[in-house]
């Protein structure tokens, strides 16, 4: 689904056969109007543009400029845009501007305060799949907006062998080699094989399979160093599971190349942004 299609659909939802209220209580002569676009918190932004296009697609007269860019720090009290046009397509465009506005900008942020912590280590943030359905594309933007990087976008343009797989495939090492011998067929052997493992035992085995990336699911501490230090140079690393704002800084000072979070799609809160005429 485009970007476009997205909004569309969004609109739709909201608005459906025509905006009541609007069109009951706006009379005919209050033809255009002003509005801004607030922070009522700290934020970092994310779907200034996509805002935008929401009022542009119920009214190309619709004047929309924006004060800051995505993945700008924005201040609480700042106007982050303003608006100029048609009354009714500003209010009738409002809360789904601004769904977009507040769920993508609260990703932004969530995403830049893990991001912060990491600044002092090679380690960067990932995401994960855990999105909500229908918005991947626009929440993996909102990620790189708050300085995250990208896992895959589906199943389709990475590879990812889960314990699942292993377990259907009778191993972790049968598993990569059927991968391979697909991938060959395919014509599709410059993509990275990844392989989650539980255990060192499972490290040992992708590690003699010689795949590129390892990620490391659900071990304790303890257990996490010692596969780091098994791995060495010999793969990319990652780290999943049971990551959060406290304890980041502990997994990233053992030299892990990512950290993927699923809760800076799935959980983070929406930020606070108004609009006022």
């Amino acid at each position: 689904m485009t970007e476009e299609q997205i909004i569309q659909q969004a609109l739709a939802e909201d608005i459906g056969e025509g905006d009541i209220t609007t069109q009951a209580i706006v009379p005919s002569y209050c033809k255009d109007g002003q509005a801004r676009i607030a922070a009522k918190q700290d934020l970092c932004l994310a779907g200034v543009d996509i805002a935008r296009k929401v009022f542009v697609l119920l009214d190309p007269h619709v004047s929309y400029v924006p004060k800051f860019n995505d993945g700008d720090l924005v201040k609480s009290g700042q106007v982050i845009a303003e608006i100029s046009g048609p009354v009714s397509a500003i209010l009738s465009g409002e809360r789904t501007a601004l769904n977009f506005l507040q769920h993508l900008s609260g990703i932004a942020t969530l995403t830049h305060r893990y991001a912060e912590l990491l600044k002092p280590y090679h380690t960067r943030i990932k995401d994960t799949r855990k999105t909500t359905p229908g918005l991947r594309l626009l929440e993996k933007y909102a990620v790189r907006c708050g300085g995250g990087v990208n896992h895959r976008l589906g199943l389709y343009d990475g590879i990812l062998i889960k314990n699942n797989h292993a377990a259907i495939a009778g191993g972790i090492i049968p598993a990569v080699e059927l991968m391979r011998n697909y991938l060959a067929n395919q014509e599709l052997i410059h993509m990275p094989i990844e392989v989650e493992a539980h255990s060192l035992s499972q490290v040992k085995e992708a590690l003699s399979s010689k795949v590129g990336v390892i990620l490391l699911d659900n071990l304790p501490l303890p257990e996490l160093s010692q596969a780091v230090k098994i791995i060495g140079k010999q793969a990319t690393t990652e780290v999943s599971g049971n990551v959060s704002l406290d304890n980041i800084v502990q997994i990233a000072q053992l030299g892990v190349d990512f950290i993927s979070v699923g809760a800076i799609t799935h959980s983070a809160p929406a930020a606070d942004i108004h609009l006022r005429l």
